[in-house]
């Protein structure tokens, strides 16, 4: 008795599970990663012989006559594309080499689209749990090989040999791979099959809604890998306009999908929304996920740092925060002293944390963005050390002297620029200390008058190589740019209108007068806390972050990233 061939028993198989609309044994039935079951090893070797290449349209009329064209029913949805899927499928393994990665990248990025066709339809359900499974996989390669710089050689140069009018702006694997994940993200969105809400009986997400989050952390993972915030903004802003709410899916979804929208939010220097989104992202992660808890925790605490909450030391002593403490708690501490000479050393390119804080893309954040509590720690340094506390029976309000802060504040600026201290032996660290031009690397000392001008015939290099004309007569400047008292009363108005210092100036006399401070201290009246002024001129919602019983407009488009930052 002759054996049944290995692709019919596969396509009853596939067969029976669509009957049963069994979506993840499907998933389970398609092995595209090898090492492959001994079964599919006599089943490629069967494609090889009987269906090659050329005999692609055998192979379709073949997967069509085994494989129902619709569901069972009247008005059943139809199965036309899913079985051009299963066709595509049986390409894929017969061709695949897994040893020329780009050419299976390639493939394997075509075995999705075609997926994705098939996702579109009424039926597409039934793939979801496969283009789940296939994303992921297209996402790891795709990482994989953008990293490998010396096998996408190839690649780059058969671009480039198509020429840049034909070829338009390059996109990198990674950034492919998202936009074609992306457009099966959008079709799990859109659903609009069952109620409104997106929801069945019991409350649950129903259809391709239930990949919503799914594909969107595969989507994001890649953007944020290939630093495009911009098409991440299009995915946080479908989410809020049309997926049910993020709490009715499993927790590692929304912790995934929190932490990317916490990003994206720091990126864009939101850092109070971003602290909420990170902060609950932590909140339900795993306690035995410390990978992924320190992951967050880097960001949160970063977030909330600038925000002015500094961490306690209990949260130094978890296990995803090792090493954490000795990185943040120096930045902390010149914070709140208003330490300008150790908060510039600390943050300075030269710094041996820095090369930390680079990788983690925190430390332009922080250096920046930090500045406001710094100034206003300054300021109430100097209020303690120098300031009236005023009469409160007299009626004379507390005040502080603008030329005290600035005084201060150089004082400070020169120690970090070492000006004035004790010369260094290193000649690197004496030029980093004089605080150099921007343009330095132009400007050079001016050539001496009995120098010889060069002639025109003379191809020897001038004294100090290339300058341009426009800066022939340019020196550096002896000292760095420090500040003025008027750039610092400037500052001090800043300040006030931030509503983290709280009183009025007097040009005049160039003083800071504390108002309100009858029934309280004037450090409490004067000095409000840097956090609760924040916080309390924001609210909870978080753009991107669908709440139950959150009120959206149908069709407005969320532009996320023009509202104004915190402390800009």
């Amino acid at each position: 008795m002759m054996a049944i061939p290995t692709v019919d028993q596969f396509l009853d198989g596939i067969a029976r599970l669509m009957k049963q609309k069994d979506g993840a044994q499907i998933q389970d039935f398609l092995h595209y990663e090898p090492p492959w079951p001994p079964i599919y090893e006599r089943m490629v070797a069967e494609l090889r012989q009987t269906y090659t290449a050329a005999e692609h349209n055998g192979l379709e009329r073949k997967c069509s006559s085994a494989l129902p064209p619709h569901e069972e029913g009247d008005g059943g949805g139809s199965f036309t594309s899913f079985i051009s899927f299963v066709a595509k499928y049986f390409a894929f393994i017969r061709d695949v080499d897994v040893s020329q990665l780009l050419e299976t990248h390639d493939k394997l990025k075509a075995l999705l689209g075609q997926a994705s066709i098939a996702l579109s339809a009424s039926t597409g359900v039934l793939i979801l749990p496969t283009v789940i499974s296939l994303s992921r996989t297209l996402s790891k390669l795709a990482i994989g090989l953008d990293k490998r710089p010396d096998l996408v050689a190839n690649l780059t140069s058969r671009e480039a040999a198509i020429g840049a009018e034909e070829a338009g702006e390059r996109v990198t694997l990674a950034e492919g791979s998202a936009n074609l994940i992306r457009e099966a993200f959008k079709k799990c969105a859109s659903e609009r099959s069952g109620n409104l809400s997106g929801l069945d009986n019991s409350g649950k997400p129903e259809g391709r809604r239930i990949g919503i989050y799914l594909m969107a952390n595969v989507c994001l993972k890649l953007f944020f890998h290939c630093r495009k915030l911009r098409s991440a903004e299009q995915i946080f802003a479908l989410i809020y306009q049309q997926s049910p709410p993020l709490s009715l899916y499993p927790a590692a979804q929304r912790t995934t999908f929190l932490y990317y929208l916490g990003r994206y939010h720091f990126a864009n220097n939101h850092f109070y929304r971003a602290q909420l989104a990170l902060q609950e992202a932590y909140y339900q992660c795993h306690r035995q996920a410390t990978k992924q808890r320190r992951l967050i925790l880097i960001y949160l605490i970063t977030s909330n740092i600038i925000l002015g909450r500094f961490p306690k030391q209990h949260i130094y002593q978890r296990p995803e925060a090792q090493g954490l403490q000795e990185k943040f708690e120096p930045i902390c501490g010149a914070l709140a002293k208003g330490d300008i000479a150790s908060f510039r050393k600390l943050t300075d390119i030269d710094n041996p944390s820095a090369a930390w804080f680079l990788h983690w893309r925190i430390l332009l954040q922080i250096t920046n963005r930090c500045e406001v509590i710094l100034w206003r720690s300054l300021a109430r340094r100097t209020f303690l050390l120098s300031g009236n506390r005023g009469n409160v029976s007299r009626r004379t309000a507390p005040t502080l002297s603008i030329e005290d802060i600035f005084i201060l504040a150089t004082f400070l600026e020169k120690r970090a620029l070492g000006i004035g201290s004790e010369p260094s032996d290193d000649a690197t660290s004496q030029k980093a200390s004089r605080g150099e031009h921007t343009n330095s690397i132009f400007i050079f000392p001016p050539t001496p008058a009995d120098t010889p001008p060069a002639q025109a015939d003379d191809n020897s290099e001038a004294p100090h190589g290339y300058i341009d004309p426009d800066l022939l007569d340019c020196v550096d400047p002896p000292d760095p740019n420090l500040h003025t008292i008027e750039t610092v009363e400037s500052m001090v108005a800043s300040l006030i209108d931030q509503d983290l210092l709280h009183g009025f100036i007097s040009h005049s006399q160039k003083r800071f007068a504390i108002t309100g401070a009858k029934n309280a201290t004037p450090l409490a009246v004067g000095f409000p806390n840097v956090w609760a002024t924040l916080k309390a001129k924001m609210d909870d919602e978080v753009p991107g972050w669908v709440k139950e019983g959150q009120k959206r407009g149908g069709g407005t488009v969320m532009h996320l990233s023009g509202a104004r930052p915190v402390g800009a």
